[in-house]
């Protein structure tokens, strides 16, 4: 309802000032534009999605793998911890050109930027679930003979589940960011792929309508990824408690 009073308060203003759409396009503009290039932007959405997916997807093996060798070992935390805070706090632009120049595969260096911006939540997450298993749990298991690999594999994987799901909500938008991101390095070193490129070349040709519908479609496509992950949180959840 709120949103549709100020789209159409958004349209209402651009008409009544004349403001010219490549200065500020009202809501019917962009959506003619998103209709009338969707030759050229329905593409670009896939490629951006499947480098974000791509990357989640890396993020999720990467960030589980290191934050269960973490919580198995001392030493791999002391020697993890530190270069995960320094790759999350590094911007990811800063580095994405020398990545784009590193990797030969264009396709490849977008999705290894983008797995760098979205690893993080998954493993911080999933390393606090690991670090949260309740101790009278543990001490059952060591009644019982377990050994610590079991421990770990048996009780605190499975206890750690919720923190993950939370971890993979977030990194699901940051891996969209990190395409995006990615894209742009890209995109201004003449690598034609994805909707940051099609918002580059409509910024250099003054195609402003066509540079809000692809931040549209990148903003509908954030909003898409964070509804199914947390659809698929509470999927997991609900049959978690149930069992």
């Amino acid at each position: 309802m709120f949103g549709a009073v100020g789209l159409g308060l958004w349209q209402a203003t651009v008409w009544a000032l004349g403001v010219p759409p490549y200065v500020l396009p009202g809501p019917v503009a962009i959506v003619l534009a998103i209709f009338q290039d969707a030759g050229q932007l329905v593409p670009a959405l896939f490629s951006t999605l499947m480098v974000a997916i791509t990357a989640l997807l890396a993020a999720t093996g990467i960030g589980v793998a290191l934050a269960v060798a973490m919580a198995a070992s001392r030493l791999f935390r002391a020697a993890i911890q530190p270069w995960a805070v320094i790759l999350q706090v590094t911007p990811v632009v800063a580095i994405a050109p020398l990545i784009i120049l590193w990797v030969d595969q264009p396709f490849a260096a977008l999705v290894v930027c983008a797995t760098i911006v979205a690893f993080f939540p998954i493993l911080s997450n999933t390393a606090a679930g690991l670090a949260a298993t309740p101790p009278e749990l543990t001490d059952l298991f060591q009644l019982y003979g377990a050994s610590r690999a079991q421990s770990l594999f048996w009780l605190s994987l499975p206890s750690a589940v919720p923190n993950f799901l939370v971890g993979l909500r977030i990194s699901g938008t940051l891996a969209l960011v990190g395409a995006v991101v990615a894209e742009f390095v890209a995109g201004s070193g003449g690598f034609a792929s994805g909707l940051a490129y099609q918002i580059i070349e409509a910024s250099y040709r003054l195609e402003i309508p066509r540079m809000f519908a692809a931040l549209v479609l990148l903003g509908l496509s954030g909003i898409v990824i964070y509804a199914a992950l947390g659809g698929l949180e509470r999927l997991v959840l609900r049959r978690r408690d149930g069992a």
